[in-house]
């Protein structure tokens, strides 16, 4: 599996491209910006988008989306919890930045459930919090979790906008993500990759969380 980082968008977003490069399956993780950049990787990389999969809705995490699914005829998922939220400007706060960012998922998925894009899997990790329908996509046998706002390398996810609350947040991360692997990497939506067992011993928001 090979992964493609692009820091987009307003606020330095982290999207990612997903990829089997034996058959050239792909899935794109929160486009919030950058599409003629994401694009032109695709394109490049003969590369077949078979999804575009977000973690949660806000307007930083979904801006190229549209664009994208155009292009591609590639559908958009997001978590049954923020279904609403994505074509809501107040709610994925977009108004706040003066950017009337919606768009309408084409699916949605539930906790635990498994998503299979072409030669691709990965698990969804409900991770409530920074909003209500936050998850984490984990690829398991590749030990790489895409945590979106949830867990960043010693910091988490802001619990000052619609949906989110503190105290849900960091009891998602201590029950459903530090029982993950040690060694699992941990590929937030923005700043820099870590582990689980790294944030466990190190994150100050996690003080006491085990």
């Amino acid at each position: 599996m090979k992964i493609e980082k692009f820091v987009v968008g307003a606020v330095m977003t982290n999207c990612y491209v997903v990829s089997d490069e034996e058959t050239g399956d792909a899935v794109v993780i929160d486009p919030g910006g950058g599409a003629a950049k994401i694009s032109a990787c695709l394109k490049a990389e003969q590369r077949k988008v078979r999804a575009i999969l977000l973690t949660h809705g806000h307007f930083d995490h979904i801006m190229a989306a549209e664009a994208l699914r155009r292009e591609f005829s590639a559908k958009v998922y997001c978590s049954e919890g923020d279904a609403e939220l994505v074509q809501d400007p107040v709610m994925n706060v977009g108004r706040m930045f003066g950017m009337e960012c919606t768009i309408a998922a084409d699916g949605t998925f539930r906790d635990g459930e498994t998503l299979q894009f072409g030669s691709l899997s990965c698990l969804v990790i409900a991770t409530p919090g920074h909003t209500a329908g936050g998850v984490c996509f984990y690829f398991e046998s590749e030990g790489v979790l895409f945590s979106g706002d949830t867990l960043f390398f010693e910091s988490v996810g802001r619990t000052d906008v619609p949906t989110a609350n503190e105290r849900t947040l960091l009891s998602s991360i201590r029950d459903r993500l530090l029982v993950l692997p040690e060694e699992t990497k941990v590929c937030p939506g923005h700043g820099a990759a870590t582990t689980i067992g790294y944030e466990a011993e190190n994150n100050p928001f996690l003080a006491g969380a085990w």
